[in-house]
């Protein structure tokens, strides 16, 4: 039989070990590449002591290898991007709420999921990108007007297959309508001046090369080109700010439902909501900061200001199935 004092310690280990060890690591599964968060883990570790160990691999494996371990977890967070994506994952029942006074104060409602199963930490703007030398920014207006017949043969996309697009897809048709988006997309198809490309990188470089004019690109592709090609004959408009304004989009986290470490997890998010964490996150990113006390990058302010969409982000999930089929209806692959 165990001494009173000795019975204390091993009844102190069982009630409380998994609390101690919880402040030593945190595991992040990650969709995104390790250059682009581990400065923001690295800077949390050097603050607190606390590990961050992280995972990379595209989105889908990660929530289905979430799926799989079940109670057997080993992530404690899912990073990843788009809200279509941090959607799916709700709706698979992988994550678990995260409630956070931290977060609300500093993350804005829109960015974040109405059942608090994730928040957003960073966001791009899915915007216009226009030759310098084939086009004026007069001639440009809206994502809609794209369809016009002034633009046949000369308008470059991503494919219809990328989260990116179904998520714009998705926020159109909650502004216009079904038959109208339908007809838009239609529009775009037919305005398509050659096949659709695998990334947003292909399309600045089709639109700098002179085989398109305009195109539609997450910010943070043209801010990499950029600082590879600064003579790049590309700029980017800012779409729709006479209405809606620009379709916005974000990277975010969330809590996975077994999480082992959930304070120590709760911790690191709040963290990485606030000013120091998202000048370094969006920095490296080089996106905006979803905290809106925080300013972007000069690099990222140096693109111009712009009326974002305030239409919440959760939004391009609940529509991501719509999207898709009218997307393939409209023969864009």
């Amino acid at each position: 039989m165990l001494a009173p004092k000795r019975l204390l310690t091993a009844l102190a280990l069982t009630l409380f070990g998994s609390s101690v060890f919880a402040a030593d690591e945190v595991v992040v599964y990650s969709s995104r590449i390790d250059e682009l968060i581990k400065p923001v883990f690295d800077a949390y570790t050097a603050k607190t002591g606390v590990k961050v160990k992280f995972i990379t691999d595209k989105e889908a494996p990660l929530m289905q290898r979430i799926k799989a371990e079940g109670e057997n977890a080993t992530a404690d967070l899912l990073l990843t991007v788009d809200a279509g994506n941090l959607w799916q994952a709700e709706q698979m029942g992988i994550l678990q709420p995260l409630t956070s006074d931290v977060i609300d104060k500093n993350i804005p409602p829109q960015y974040r999921s109405s059942s608090h199963q994730w928040t957003g930490l960073s966001l791009r703007a899915r915007t216009i990108a226009y030759s310098t030398d084939r086009v004026k920014p007069e001639e440009l207006s809206t994502y809609e007007a794209l369809a016009g017949k002034e633009w046949e043969g000369r308008l470059c996309l991503r494919t219809a297959k990328k989260v990116y697009n179904q998520s714009l897809t998705a926020t159109m048709i909650e502004v216009n309508g079904a038959q109208k988006t339908e007809e838009i997309l239609k529009g775009w198809v037919n305005n398509l001046s050659t096949d659709v490309f695998s990334d947003d990188i292909a399309v600045l470089e089709a639109i700098n090369a002179g085989q398109c004019d305009v195109g539609i690109v997450n910010t943070y592709y043209y801010g990499r080109l950029h600082k590879q090609k600064p003579d790049l004959a590309v700029k980017l408009f800012w779409p729709n700010q006479a209405d809606r304004g620009v379709h916005v989009n974000l990277s975010g986290i969330g809590l996975t439902k077994y999480a082992p470490h959930p304070e120590a997890a709760k911790a690191l998010v709040e963290w990485m909501t606030t000013p120091e964490a998202q000048a370094i996150f969006a920095g490296t990113n080089q996106e905006f900061p979803a905290n809106p006390g925080v300013a972007p990058s000069a690099e990222v302010a140096s693109w111009g200001s712009f009326k974002a969409d305030a239409m919440p982000v959760e939004v391009a999930g609940k529509r991501q199935a719509e999207a898709i089929r009218m997307m393939d209806r409209a023969g864009w692959n």
